[in-house]
C-alpha cells in the first residue's frame, strides 16, 4: 500500500493532475468491483474521517499561505466564497433541476455540494503554477473560506422537514462565520505568543505543538457553534507567518501530515463509491458539471470582482481555476447519513462531476496560464530561512538556504548589510563548508548560517530576504 501512495505521488508531480484521482482510483480498485473486493459503505465513518482530515489539510495550507500575498485578495476572496458560493449553488441548483429532473431539495444538495472549491487540489497545483500573488492569494485564501458556508448550506439542506428560509440561513452563515473567525484569530495569536516564549525541550515538538494548536482553533471554534474550518485555516495562517522557531519543520512535518490525510481520505471515499452504480448517472454529472464549469463559477467570479476592478485575464483564469476535489465527496455523505432520499444517486453524480472535470481543469490550467500571459516564471523566490533558537546565549541561528532564481546570486557577504548583531559565520557551498570573508560572492545553492542576537534576530530575517528578492540594491529599491 505504502508502495503504491509513493508510486502515486510521483505519477500526480509529472503528470501535473491533483492526486485526488490517482489515491481514489486505488481505492476504488480495492473496493467491491476491483481486484481487493472489500465491501465498505460505512458514509458515516467516510464522513468523520473525512472531516477530521480535511482539518489537517486546512492546516497545511494555511501554515503554507503568505499572509503578505493573500493580504490584498482577502476582500475579494471574502466575496467570493459567500456571494460567489450563493451564485453558483444558484445556478447550479437550477440546471441540475431543469436538465436532469431531480427534485428541488436533491438539486439544491448538489448545488452547495460542489460549489466548494477544493482545498487540498487548490494547494496542491496553484503551488506548482507560477502564478501572480493576487490571483494565487485570492484562490488560496477562497478555498479556506468557502468550507464554511457550504457545510451549513448542506446540512440545512439535508435536513428532515421544510428548509429554513432564506434570511435564516444567511444569517446562520455570517453568525458561524463571524465566531469561527474571532476563535481562529484568538487561538492563532496566542498559540504563536506563546511558542515564541516557550522554550521546549526538544526542536521536534514543535511542529507537534504547531498541529495541535491548529486542531485546538477547530475544536475550539465547532464548541461555540462557529465554523471549525475557517477557525483551523486562519489560525494556521497566522502561526504560519509568525516568527516561530524551527518553521520550515513545522510546514515539513504539516506537509507530510497533509498527504497522509489525503491519501487515507481519498482511498476512504474511492472505497464506499460503487462502481457499477456510476454509469445511470454519468450523462447527468457531466451535464451539471459543464452548467457549474462555463456557466455557474464564471457568473459567481464575474459578479463577486465587479467592485475589485481585477483585470479579465486574471478573472478567467480564477473561473477555470475553481478546482474541485475530495471535499464535494465528503460533504455528499451527510445527506447520506441523514437518509435523503436519493441521498446515493447525489453521491454519485458528485463523484463523477469531480473525476471527470478534474481529469480536464488540473492539466490545462497551466496552459491557460501561458495562454493568458499570467505566468510569473521571472518572480525570484523567496529564501528558506530557518530559525533555531540558541537560549542561553540570548540568539539565534539562521539557517538560509539560497534558492535557483534567488537575487542573493552574485552579493557578496558585506553587502548583504546586516545589521550590527548579525553575521554569516559559515557557508556550505557542493558539500563543503568554509567561514566567509566580507568579499565572498554567494552563489545559487548556498547554505549559510547566520548568527543572530535575539533584539535584531526579525531584522537580520527581513534584511536577508529583502536581498534575496531585490539584490544587493534592496536597501535602495524600498526593498529591505
Amino acid at each position: 500500500m505504502l508502495l503504491v501512495a509513493v508510486v502515486a505521488v510521483r505519477l500526480s508531480s509529472r503528470s501535473g493532475l491533483p492526486s485526488l484521482l490517482l489515491y481514489l482510483g486505488i481505492g476504488v480498485a480495492m473496493g467491491q468491483d476491483g481486484i481487493g473486493n472489500v465491501a465498505f459503505d460505512n458514509a458515516e465513518l467516510t464522513q468523520v474521517i473525512g472531516y477530521g482530515a480535511l482539518v489537517v489539510i486546512l492546516a497545511e495550507g494555511g501554515l503554507g499561505t503568505k499572509w503578505k500575498e493573500i493580504r490584498p485578495a482577502l476582500p475579494a476572496a471574502a466575496v467570493l466564497a459567500t456571494l460567489g458560493t450563493a451564485v453558483s449553488v444558484g445556478i447550479t441548483a437550477s440546471a441540475a433541476h431543469y436538465l436532469v429532473d431531480l427534485e428541488w431539495r436533491q438539486a439544491l444538495i448538489i448545488g452547495a455540494v460542489v460549489s466548494s472549491t477544493d482545498a487540498a487540489a487548490v494547494f496542491s497545483v496553484l503551488r506548482k503554477v507560477p502564478l501572480p500573488a493576487r490571483v494565487t492569494g485570492a484562490l488560496e485564501a477562497e478555498s479556506g473560506f468557502n468550507d464554511a458556508p457550504v457545510v451549513i448550506l448542506v446540512v440545512a439542506f439535508s435536513t428532515a422537514g421544510p428548509v429554513d428560509t432564506w434570511y435564516v440561513l444567511v444569517g446562520t452563515i455570517a453568525l458561524e462565520l463571524a465566531i469561527g473567525a474571532a476563535v481562529g484569530l484568538a487561538v492563532g495569536f496566542l498559540g504563536s505568543y506563546g511558542l515564541r516564549r516557550v522554550a521546549l525541550p526538544a526542536s521536534g515538538l514543535y511542529p507537534i505543538a504547531v498541529m495541535a494548536i491548529a486542531v485546538v482553533a477547530y475544536a475550539a471554534g465547532a464548541m461555540v457553534h462557529g465554523s471549525g474550518f475557517l477557525a483551523v485555516y486562519l489560525a494556521s495562517v497566522i502561526l504560519g507567518n509568525a516568527k516561530l522557531p524551527h518553521q520550515p519543520a513545522n510546514r515539513g512535518f504539516a506537509e507530510g501530515l497533509g498527504w497522509i490525510a489525503q491519501i487515507g481520505m481519498f482511498v476512504l471515499l474511492g472505497l464506499l463509491v460503487s462502481p457499477h452504480e456510476l454509469l445511470d448517472d454519468f450523462w447527468p454529472a457531466v451535464m451539471i458539471g459543464l452548467v457549474l464549469t462555463t456557466v455557474a463559477r464564471p457568473v459567481s467570479v464575474l459578479l463577486s470582482l465587479l467592485p475589485f476592478r481585477i483585470p479579465w485575464q486574471e478573472q478567467a483564469l480564477m473561473s477555470w481555476a475553481g478546482l474541485r476535489g475530495a471535499v464535494p465527496i465528503i460533504l455528499a455523505t451527510i445527506p447520506m447519513v441523514s437518509g435523503i432520499e436519493g441521498s446515493r444517486k447525489v453521491f454519485n453524480i458528485v463523484f463523477v462531476l469531480v473525476v471527470v472535470y478534474t481529469l480536464v481543469q488540473g492539466p490545462t490550467l497551466p496552459w491557460l496560464a501561458k495562454a493568458l500571459r499570467l505566468g510569473d516564471a521571472d518572480g525570484a523566490t523567496d529564501l528558506g530561512v530557518e530559525s533555531a533558537p540558541l537560549e542561553r546565549l540570548r540568539g539565534h541561528l539562521l539557517s538560509v538556504s539560497i534558492p535557483e532564481r534567488s537575487k542573493m546570486h552574485g552579493v557578496e557577504v558585506a553587502e548583504l548589510r546586516l545589521p550590527p548583531g548579525a553575521a554569516v559565520t559559515l557557508v556550505v557551498r557542493d558539500g563543503k563548508s568554509f567561514v566567509p570573508s566580507p568579499t565572498t560572492v554567494l552563489r545559487r545553492g548556498d547554505e549559510l548560517l547566520v548568527v543572530a542576537t535575539d533584539p535584531v534576530r526579525d531584522a537580520a530575517e527581513r534584511r536577508l530576504r529583502a536581498v534575496g528578492q531585490g539584490g544587493k540594491l534592496a536597501g535602495w529599491l524600498g526593498t529591505g
